[in-house]
This record gives structure tokens, sequence and C-alpha cells, in this order.
């Protein structure tokens, strides 16, 4: 599944504002992690903070807080936000009206399904967990990295 660059940048958006609890961080904070363009970034944001998923504060000092629930909060959430992900009968032609294009169409909604089913099973904090576990938040290697290189010989 390819997601739209706004819901990529959302997702990792909100997990690194999720992992500052009560910090505030910049779009061009954020930004510059990610290497995207901070205007961007900030229409993303924007539409996160009419969800309600993220708080901006003004002035010296300000930026942007994670307002959801990282144990409520989802993929899907976030997804849905950008993306179009309601399976749709979309008209193939005279494809659609063949019983292999029927077919085709049934496992492409199927697909579509399994897809929202397993972003909205995802929440931000399982998505922390997962972040952490691989070593890739505030610069840490991942464990099995560390792990093999203490257990290889010397030289």
């Amino acid at each position: 599944m390819r997601l739209q660059i706004s819901t990529g940048l959302a997702i990792f958006a909100v997990l690194e504002l999720a992992a500052r609890e009560g910090r505030r961080l910049s779009v061009a904070e954020i930004g510059e992690k990610y290497g995207v363009s901070s205007h961007h970034l900030a229409k993303v944001m924007h539409v996160m903070g009419r969800a309600g998923l993220v708080r901006s504060v003004r002035g010296a000092g300000g930026g942007y807080q994670f307002a959801g629930n990282a144990r409520r909060t989802t993929l899907l959430d976030l997804a849905q936000l950008f993306e179009n992900l309601n399976s749709v009968e979309q008209d193939a032609g005279a494809a659609d009206a063949t019983p292999e294009g029927q077919a085709l169409r049934e496992v492409l909604n199927e697909i579509d399904d399994i897809a929202r089913a397993t972003l909205g099973s995802i929440t931000i904090a399982t998505m922390r967990k997962l972040v952490d576990r691989r070593g890739t938040s505030r610069g840490r290697r991942p464990k099995a990295v560390v792990s093999r290189q203490r257990n290889q010989p010397r030289l």
C-alpha cells in the first residue's frame, strides 16, 4: 500500500510529538529531522490541528504538541485525514461487466478492507514502541546491532 506524502508526514510528526510528551516542537525541527519541506509539513500540521490531534502554541517557545491519546489514536485516524480509504466501485468500463472484472474488483475491495483494518489496529503507542525497539529514536542504534557487535571477537 502506498500512502500520500502528507499521510507519511502526519505519521512522522505525531510519532515525534508523542515521543516528547509535554514538549513543543516546531515545524522546522520536525521537518529538519525527516528532510522535508517546512511549508508542506505546516499544511499537514494545520489539518491535524483542525482534527484535534495536535495543538499549536504561538510565540516564543511555541510549536506543536500531540493532543490525542497515543493508546487510542490509530494510523487509520491519521491516514483518513489525507487518503480516500473507502472501497469504491470504480467504473473500469467493459472489464467490470465480465466475471473476471467483477472478481478482480471483489479482490481489490477485500484488500482495501484488510488495509483499513490493519491501519485501524495500530495505535501511535504501538508505533512508538516499535520505533523505540528499533532504536531509531534519539539517535540510538538498534539493540540487535549493539549485541552483535559485543559478541564479535576482537582482533
